[in-house]
């Protein structure tokens, strides 16, 4: 077993949190969870199923009236002490999610506070959400606009942000006055239920929050459970299209509202009077985060032809100075892909390139095999084009795929042939030029001249098969939140 201390080891959960009880599964089965640096073992969950998922959202119905009429003042005060809880153990949880998830220690304790920023945003939008009065077409008769929680959400986390993402469904949900059911990927679960620790101490009433974990092999039958129960009214789901798809489906006999944040593809095109080296800066911020393993990271680099070379050649020596290590090690920059599934996946879509007429400038081959087979070395290919595998699917890896570009029209409708819309990027000094091509492509989010697009206060989310609804801003409150019409007559 994989060693791992805590300043606080009760942080370090092994089992379910439903209505204010840590609890196993009820037939006692668990799974492992493992570092994906070397395979070791670093603990135990249960592995649950519909009795479990049945149980939670039974807490979370019975707390729903409470919390819902709890004032939003407390519920914000109750969040901010959940907050504060956070970044007192910023090193504890970044060292945690740096071991179960594989990326540099640097990226998990930054990660802790970009969850927080989240919690703290929504604490703050708690107390705003306001409604509307309308002006009354007739004498006697007051028209009034409120907005009211959904009721039971259910939360089904990713494992390549465990402390983000939790905090970024679970903390509006909370804030509108939702009680809340979660799962989080079986990959990455002690994140999660140390931020369920974290807000049982904060104070959140028994059954406002509650988590259940599964493998991979039940996880289809705790959610199909919250699909099939009336009393859930929300599904938030971060994740592949395809499963985003079945939750569609699945949910519709019950109508239930879906925040569903899937697929991408992204964009990334320097035009030839972009600043390169800024462009190359902003590739590597967004390209390479957390080992490339981003929904929004860079999938598709297409360089204007004029200066392709220069471009490549400058990314190149970049990227080959990248360290790759485990998290252990401090000057690690890309750490471990996060199993065996996807470091096969990254390969077969290098197998793939080369086989139709890409050419490998830098990497392209597992390293550090020595400490683990996850490694990966960063990748750049050129001779990129849209036959290959690299362009249609989502790599999720470290891989950057070098497309060439005559003009502004050809180049709007490569990055536009795709069914994913998440996120673009545009590099251009032009500004006339900047807003046309951001217009044009289709997608939720654009960064201009950036490459770091995400923060609390933004809206986050897709278009297309990328999902619908947003999080973070105060649009991701509105996703919890239904809007009720009152009309009074006889006012005269």
């Amino acid at each position: 077993m994989s060693s791992l201390t805590l300043s606080r080891g009760e942080l370090l959960r092994s089992q379910n949190f439903i209505n204010a009880r840590w609890q196993d599964s009820g037939d006692g089965r668990a799974f492992e969870v493992s570092n994906p640096a070397d395979g070791s073992r670093i603990g135990t969950v249960p592995d649950s199923g519909p009795a479990e998922a049945r149980a939670a959202v039974d807490a979370a119905a019975a707390a729903l009236p409470g919390w819902r009429a709890t004032p939003a003042r407390e519920r914000a005060r109750l969040l901010r002490r959940w907050h504060a809880a956070i970044l007192e153990q910023q090193q504890d949880l970044g060292r945690l999610i740096s071991r179960e998830q594989g990326k540099p220690m640097a990226e998990g304790i930054a990660e802790v506070a970009y969850a927080a920023s989240y919690v703290e945003w929504f604490a703050e939008e708690a107390t705003r959400a306001y409604g509307d009065v309308i002006p009354a077409p007739v004498a006697g008769r007051k028209m009034i606009v409120v907005k009211e929680s959904v009721g039971v959400v259910a939360a089904i986390t990713p494992w390549n942000f465990p402390a983000a993402m939790i905090a970024r469904k679970i903390a509006p949900a909370l804030a509108a006055g939702c009680t809340v059911v979660c799962k989080p990927a079986e990959d990455t679960p002690l994140t999660s239920l140390a931020l369920v620790r974290l807000a049982e101490e904060a104070g959140l009433p028994a059954g406002v929050l509650n988590i259940v974990t599964a493998s991979r092999e039940r996880t289809p039958e705790v959610v199909d459970a919250w699909l099939a129960d009336p009393r859930v009214r929300k599904i938030t789901f971060t994740g592949s299209t395809p499963v985003g798809k079945h939750l569609a489906r699945e949910s519709a006999s019950t109508l239930k509202k879906l925040s569903l944040e899937l697929g991408g593809n992204a964009p990334f095109i320097v035009f030839e009077d972009a600043d390169l080296d800024a462009a190359v800066e902003g590739l590597m911020q967004s390209k390479f985060r957390n080992g490339g393993q981003t929904c929004v990271c860079p999938n598709r680099v297409y360089v204007h032809r004029a200066i392709h070379d220069v471009f490549v050649e400058k990314l190149a020596r970049r990227v080959g100075a990248l360290k790759v290590g485990p998290a252990s090690e401090a000057a690690s920059q890309i750490g471990p892909m996060i199993n065996a599934r996807a470091v096969e996946k990254i390969e077969q879509h290098i197998v793939d390139a080369l086989a139709h007429g890409a050419q490998l400038v830098v990497g392209g081959r597992r390293v550090r095999e020595q400490d683990g087979p996850h490694y990966i070395a960063p990748t750049v290919l050129v001779g990129a084009t849209p036959a290959m595998r690299l362009a249609q699917e989502e790599t999720f890896g470290p891989v950057v795929p070098v497309f060439r570009f005559a003009d502004e029209a050809e180049v709007i409708a490569l990055a536009n042939d795709t069914p994913f819309g998440l996120a673009a990027y545009v590099y251009s000094r032009d500004i006339a030029r900047v807003w046309r091509v951001a217009e044009a492509l289709e997608c939720g989010i654009v960064g201009i001249n950036e490459g770091a697009l995400a923060a609390e206060a933004a809206p986050f989310g897709g278009v297309k098969e990328s999902g619908y609804g947003r999080e973070g801003s105060r649009y991701g409150l509105d996703d919890y939140m239904h809007t009720k019409y009152l009309c009074q007559g006889g006012l005269t």
